[in-house]
């Protein structure tokens, strides 16, 4: 059986889950609390971070990306990066705008330090950085919206890794409640079908111990 060493909350390890769930492979999730620095897993991966897999034949990978990209060469049947090179393109440009661009304007100044900073015993939460992210994460739902304009999903016809990269770190941010979906309603409808996908499911059942979700969290009509 597949082994997937994942984190709450964490974007990138709920991307692999996706992407897993879509191309209906069959896996067991690991909790790895990466603070904790365990020997065993650092073995597997020197960085000490997540999403980490090991496939059936042993073979073992981190890094979201590199993961993806790995598990479309070896599980091609259901493809999530589009049947032509422009498509693979504008795919990965997606994901890289939000696993890089989102990540750092959004991301990490509201659930690093919202977050991860009570995990990681690193002090109180920035509010500078937290005022930062809840300014710029309007930016990034205006240009979902803009995307949606002429195109089914964010890079065209076909649900992506592109739509996975996204409501990956949306998710997270949403557990918070800090995403402003009133404000952004052709995001917010864009959302919802990805909530209502079997892939999603299991992330609305995540619970992260002392941090109820917010009260939409879980609801698919929100």
């Amino acid at each position: 059986m597949r082994k997937l060493y994942h984190l709450w909350l964490h974007p990138f390890s709920r991307k692999v889950r996706m992407i897993l769930t879509e191309k209906k492979l069959d896996f067991e999730l690991e909790l790895e609390k990466v603070w904790e620095r365990r020997t065993d897993f650092l073995a597997m991966n020197p960085a000490g971070d997540v999403p980490v897999l090991i496939d059936e034949d042993g073979t073992t990978l981190n890094n979201s990306s590199v993961i993806s990209e790995y598990l479309e060469e070896v599980y091609p049947e259901i493809n999530l990066l589009g049947n032509d090179p422009t498509t693979r393109a504008e795919v990965r440009r997606l994901v890289g705008w939000f696993d890089v661009k989102f990540n750092r304007e959004v991301t990490e100044n509201l659930i690093g330090e919202k977050m991860m900073k009570r995990f990681l015993k690193l002090g109180e939460p920035h509010g500078p950085s937290i005022r930062a992210g809840h300014a710029n994460i309007h930016y990034h739902l205006d240009y979902i919206s803009y995307l949606l304009e002429k195109r089914t999903w964010l890079a065209g016809n076909d649900f992506s890794q592109a739509d996975i990269a996204a409501a990956s770190h949306l998710s997270a941010i949403d557990y918070i409640g800090d995403v402003p979906w009133d404000q952004h309603p052709q995001t917010k409808i864009w959302y919802a079908r990805i909530k209502s996908r079997a892939s999603f499911q299991p992330l609305l059942r995540d619970y992260i111990p002392g941090f109820e979700p917010a009260a939409q969290y879980k609801n698919v009509d929100f």
